[in-house]
């Protein structure tokens, strides 16, 4: 939990009185534009940066002072990670439950993430995507209470992305809280529970994927081809609309659609009058100096 959450670089204003609820066992999703303020407000999160203002508590405690006993019930994937190009892959692995105190099943986190066939390769010979899901694994061989993912599926083609939907899925039914940032609007709408967007460093809107923005409530737009031309009409009523055009047709509506505004079309207009004018965040060869 956040409230009211600040964080400045110089002059500009990085989070500016952030508020957030995450309940356990959510998956919640963070989404924004580049320099919105995630990455900032993930790492004051996760204990590794230093907030200017506000008041946080996660897992029961302040990141800031928290102690090993509270990092060992963390996870964390960040957006890039170094150093262990000379390492094989079952290596990374090991070497990184020996740091937790309940860790998982080596063996059973690398088939997780989709590298059961290269478990003896080592790492700085695999692809991006493949390095990705040793990021990946790295994240849950601790058992985590709580996963914090930063854009886990860069890299990632559409079937391990699935893939690892289904892996978020499953930890998210045995009991794990999960907080991702993604820029794919999809996932987010698969996986999330909840979804914020934030922008300029404030939280624009806090809901559920289909109720973001009053989705759920806006006008559908009903097209239809009648007498050579195209035609739509937006309203509030598509089944009573369609049954009109039904009756006034004769039965058959040809080529007839009913599309309501999709997560993506709702993301863009709250984000839109703030894209120019996003907070600027630290650097990536800056995170978690």
């Amino acid at each position: 939990m956040a409230t009211g959450l600040r964080k400045r670089y110089g002059d500009r204003a990085a989070l500016d009185g952030i508020d957030l609820r995450i309940e356990r066992g959510e998956v919640f999703a963070l989404l924004g534009p580049n320099g919105a303020g995630k990455t900032t407000a993930v790492e004051i999160l996760e204990g590794f940066r230093h907030r200017d203002g506000g008041e946080v508590t996660v897992l029961g405690e302040d990141p800031e002072r928290a102690g090993l006993a509270w990092r060992d019930r963390l996870g964390v994937v960040l957006q890039t990670s170094s150093g262990l190009d000379l390492l094989t892959v079952r290596e990374a692995v090991r070497s990184t439950a020996r740091a937790y105190s309940r860790p998982r099943q080596v063996d059973e986190v690398i088939a997780a993430v989709g590298l059961a066939d290269r478990a003896q390769d080592r790492i700085g010979r695999l692809s991006g995507g493949q390095r990705r899901r040793v990021d990946v694994a790295l994240g849950i061989v601790g058992s985590p209470e709580l996963l914090f993912l930063d854009e886990p599926t860069t890299g990632f083609d559409p079937e391990a992305r699935r893939q690892f939907w289904e892996l978020i899925t499953s930890l998210a039914e045995s009991g794990t809280t999960i907080l991702l940032t993604t820029h794919y609007l999809d996932e987010a709408e698969h996986l999330a529970d909840r979804v914020g967007v934030i922008a300029a460093g404030r939280m624009l809107a806090v809901d559920t994927p289909s109720n973001l923005g009053g989705r759920a409530s806006s006008e559908a737009a009903v097209s239809w081809d009648e007498a050579g031309t195209r035609h739509t009409e937006r309203t509030s009523t598509p089944t009573e609309a369609v049954a009109r055009l039904a009756s006034r047709l004769g039965g058959e509506i040809p080529r007839l659609t009913v599309t309501r505004p999709t997560l993506e079309d709702t993301y863009l207009t709250l984000i839109a009058p703030h894209v120019n004018t996003s907070a600027a965040e630290p650097h990536e060869e800056d995170v978690h100096a």
